[in-house]
């Protein structure tokens, strides 16, 4: 497996585990990437808090917070996975391959951690710090221009929902799944008891973003082929 050039990594193994999902794997446990993912989602978290507290010396805890989660969130991680082509180098069972788990955004989040935790395991602090802000300094700029909410697809439903039905979107979990450690939800948003949009994310309300995003594109198309997504009236 060929390493891409913007990885600063040179154990091909290591760069393998960090490729293969549990449904691929012999023992998920010591030969997948979730111990690497977990390994470098803290490494991530670190540098990207690191980055705002020194840069950033007027923001309060609860900037920092919300700029760190704007960033250090699936969508982001998911893209730049996409960008790096780790999609076509990761390893899948059958099941998963056959399901679209090659373009699943967590799972495209889940090895860009992971390889995080390769970088950190083989090179240390500096040389993942160097390769997350190498990555990320178009979202980390995004959020140091004062927008620390590049997704929040929920308030932006919301003004929708209220300008066009004067309705307030309602959310359902529909699911729950994985270990303690790594936990999967499904949400799905609701105008007047009718589903508009379904999301996944590693917790419920990276869920809710990604319900809301669906809702906000099945409106957007409708309202392009001057349809009704749910039989409300347009404006």
């Amino acid at each position: 497996m060929i390493i891409p050039k913007a990885i600063p990594l040179k154990n091909e193994e290591l760069f393998k585990l960090a490729m293969r999902h549990r449904s691929a794997a012999s023992d998920p446990v010591h030969d997948s990437y979730e111990r690497l993912e977990f390994y470098g989602d803290a490494v991530l978290s670190l540098v990207i808090a690191q980055y705002l507290y020194e840069h950033h010396p007027d923001w309060d805890q609860g900037m920092m917070s919300k700029a760190r989660s704007s960033v250090v969130q699936e969508a982001p991680l998911a893209e730049t996975a996409l960008k790096l082509g780790l999609d076509q180098l990761l390893e899948l069972g059958p099941g998963e391959e056959s399901t679209g788990g090659r373009e699943r955004p967590g799972i495209l989040c889940d090895i860009f951690e992971a390889v995080i935790g390769a970088i950190y395991i083989e090179s240390g602090l500096e040389k993942a710090r160097w390769f997350i802000l190498e990555q990320l300094h178009g979202f980390l700029a995004q959020v140091s221009s004062g927008d620390i909410s590049p997704n929040d697809f929920k308030s932006r439903l919301q003004e929708i929902a209220q300008a066009m039905w004067r309705l307030t979107p309602t959310y359902r979990l529909t699911t729950e799944n994985g270990q303690a450690h790594d936990k999967r939800f499904s949400m799905q948003v609701l105008f007047d008891n009718e589903v508009m949009g379904e999301g996944h994310g590693r917790s419920k309300k990276e869920a809710e973003q990604s319900a809301a995003k669906d809702a906000i594109e099945v409106i957007e198309r409708a309202r392009r082929l001057k349809q009704d997504p749910q039989g409300f009236d347009l404006i």
